[in-house]
């Protein structure tokens, strides 16, 4: 897997279902979700985590928010993942190994130029594949060889 940085180009709004609990409720709360949207609206789905003061990892599925005013009309929460530069890697097929989701995001919370207040981004591609995220700090500055957008 090659770690690579990606630049998001404007804030996301998500709207979120929160897991129960981290890991066990990851899967329920991703269904709860995905059984609130019709799949006739082709909308992006997120998972977004962090530790609280704790060290617990709190966790919520996500999805792109479509129409104006949808969180509130669903009463689901909101959250807005911040434009700017992250670093990445690409999982393919990562249900076959579920394991390596924590793994990657273990080695990209090791790299020294994250945001520390930041959080961990799962931006799901389609059914296999998926793009584990950690912001930069915003003193970070790309190099322009390594530099890839996410966009509509």
């Amino acid at each position: 897997m090659e770690t690579t940085e990606y630049i998001i180009d404007k804030d996301i709004k998500v709207l979120c279902v929160r897991a129960s609990s981290f890991p066990n409720g990851v899967k329920a709360a991703h269904q709860k979700l995905h059984s609130i949207f019709s799949s006739s609206e082709p909308r992006t789905f997120y998972g977004i985590s962090h530790s609280d003061k704790s060290g617990n990892i709190l966790y919520w599925a996500a999805a792109e928010e479509l129409h104006k005013g949808e969180g509130e009309r669903l009463n689901l929460e909101t959250f807005t993942i911040r434009k700017g530069k992250y670093i990445s890697e690409l999982l393919e097929d990562w249900c076959k190994d579920e394991g390596l989701v924590g793994k990657t995001f273990k080695k990209l919370l090791a790299d020294p130029r994250i945001d520390k207040n930041g959080y961990c981004l799962e931006v799901y591609l389609n059914e296999k594949d998926m793009r584990c995220m950690v912001p930069l700090d915003p003193a970070y500055s790309l190099s322009t060889k390594e530099k890839n957008t996410l966009t509509d």
